[in-house]
């Protein structure tokens, strides 16, 4: 009994963490989103 229940919350952790990493790869920036000229604000002090 014990070994099924292990099995089964087993089975649920690999697969949360499979779709977790599933989701992680692929980010979705949208087309709209521009990067920002960097500047050098190190003359700040």
């Amino acid at each position: 009994m014990w070994v099924l229940l292990f099995l089964a919350a087993l089975a649920f952790v690999l697969g949360g963490a499979l779709i977790l990493l599933r989701t992680a790869k692929t980010p979705k920036i949208p087309d709209t989103v521009k990067a920002q000229p960097y500047e050098d604000k190190s003359d700040d002090w």
